[in-house]
């Protein structure tokens, strides 16, 4: 007699489905909150919480202060540069060992006329900062809405951003 045949082993059960992972949510910071405005002064300077109107007026005063010093630097400069080319014709120019690699005089011109820019760019953030003044939004962060510190704004009364901003990316400028 030939010996019965074994079964075959049970399959093994199959095994449960892997429960279905849930989509991960990407939860974006909230929107950072404009400051809110608690009045205005008489001179048209908005206060907040954070900044108040004796402060302010005296940034204001800063400011206008600073805006004229820079126009008065601007078109210094701008003349300088101007008095230099009607004294001395742009093409004559010196290659010998007293006159270096070019003429001192343009490159004089050059700077004074560089300088001129950055300042006048500066009395452009400075015009917008006493804008922002009207606003409410003076000394906040464009960025974060975030209070800027006193200190920093005492310094350089036209910054728009946190030292941690402007050092953690690539500034506006």
């Amino acid at each position: 007699a030939a010996p019965a045949p074994k079964a075959a082993p049970a399959p093994a059960p199959a095994p449960a489905p892997a429960p279905a992972k849930k989509a991960a949510k990407k939860t974006e910071p909230p929107a950072p909150e404009r400051p809110v405005v608690k009045g205005v002064t008489k001179d048209g300077i908005a206060y907040t919480k954070d900044f108040d109107a004796k402060f302010l007026t005296a940034q204001r005063d800063l400011l206008l202060a600073e805006k004229a010093d820079l126009l008065g630097q601007a078109v210094r400069l701008e003349d300088e540069a101007h008095q230099l080319i009607e004294e001395h014709e742009m093409g004559d120019v010196q290659f010998d060992d007293e006159g270096g690699e070019g003429d001192t005089m343009v490159v004089e011109r050059e700077r004074d006329l560089a300088l001129s820019a950055q300042a006048r760019q500066t009395v452009a953030d400075i015009d917008e900062a006493i804008a922002r003044l009207a606003l409410g939004t003076y000394g906040y962060s464009v960025e974060s809405w975030r209070p800027i510190p006193r200190e920093r704004l005492e310094a350089i009364p036209w910054a728009t951003v946190l030292v941690e901003e402007k050092v953690g990316g690539i500034g506006r400028r």
